[in-house]
């Protein structure tokens, strides 16, 4: 196995098992996982992606590369809606089947097996990946609770205006929100030239520091608290679909677009990388299929132990 993604991703792996133990030993109790959720998500998420935006300039983007990733995304997470239906639940497992976790083992990982160059590609995905899959899935999922108050509240079929503002509603939620909302800041802050005074830049810097390991740690937290056995199939299925599925069809959609050597073979392993913490976050504020992406969450990052080894060894044939 490639001692490269082992190092990547024991860190995480011990994370989970960190918030495992404090869970089991009492440290942290169930009360404690919201105001925990809380933290991280209005807080901890908007710290990181803001500074993670706010040196990013438009015109220095390259974006054909990331387009295959993007497009096999977008694809799973259409067919997910469509096998599943319109609902929050639905939208949820959609996102864990296509958002990847690039930032915490994909910069690591990226870096020390492709170097500079390699980077190079990867951080033009990061720059766009939250912005392009979170911004979207809110604003799925906004729209998918408006539906589901809609059908409980008894109300049949809508005119077009009340359509139209049920959209309204629901695109003014994802956008002011603590996800969608600080990457746009950031991203418009970088189009300024200017830059963060130290003494803002550094409580910032140490806020986003803090995301992964408390998000990690937090999976094994009500991964303690939670029965997570009896959803070890159905986490297994998600595992495969993010971590076998898209891969596969980043690297068809690639080749089809014209790509070859490293911009397809960072983009393919971006593909392969497990689940991000932000899908336990959003099925903790949705409040849908939180024990079965706990679970999921845990499988994908063992399994890619695995897969990614596999991938890394294939994409050289690319």
């Amino acid at each position: 196995m490639d001692a490269t993604v082992i190092s990547s991703l024991l860190p995480v792996v011990v994370l989970i098992a960190a918030g495992y133990l404090a869970g089991k030993r009492g440290w942290i109790g169930g009360k404690s996982v919201k105001d925990l959720s809380n933290l991280i998500f209005m807080l901890l998420a908007p710290a990181l992606l803001f500074r993670s935006m706010s040196t990013v300039h438009v015109e220095q983007l390259s974006l054909r590369p990331v387009a295959a990733y993007f497009l096999a995304a977008g694809l799973i997470f259409a067919a997910m809606m469509l096998w599943r239906g319109f609902n929050r639940t639905a939208a949820v497992l959609a996102l864990a089947n296509t958002y990847s976790n690039t930032v915490m083992i994909g910069i690591a990982l990226v870096g020390l097996a492709y170097g500079p160059n390699g980077m190079v590609v990867l951080l033009t995905l990061i720059s766009l990946h939250s912005l392009v899959l979170l911004t979207s899935a809110t604003v799925v999922l906004e729209l998918a609770v408006a539906h589901e108050h809609a059908a409980l509240s008894g109300v049949g079929r809508q005119d077009r205006s009340a359509i139209l503002r049920t959209l309204g509603r629901a695109l003014r939620s994802a956008i002011i929100h603590p996800v969608p909302l600080p990457i746009i800041a950031g991203l418009l802050f970088a189009q300024t030239g200017w830059t963060l005074p130290e003494a803002i830049d550094t409580p910032i810097r140490l806020l986003g520091q803090a995301f992964s390991p408390v998000a990690l740690a937090m999976v094994g937290v009500t991964l303690a608290l939670t029965p997570v056995g009896q959803h070890w199939r159905g986490a297994l299925v998600q595992a495969l679909f993010k971590n076998v599925v898209h891969p596969l069809l980043t690297a068809a959609l690639g080749w089809v677009l014209g790509l070859r050597g490293l911009p397809l073979a960072v983009m393919v392993v971006a593909a392969a990388l497990p689940m991000g913490a932000n899908v336990f976050l959003f099925s903790q504020r949705y409040q849908v299929a939180e024990e079965l992406v706990t679970a999921s969450v845990v499988v994908s990052t063992v399994l890619a132990l695995v897969t990614l080894s596999a991938v890394m060894a294939l994409v050289g044939y690319l």
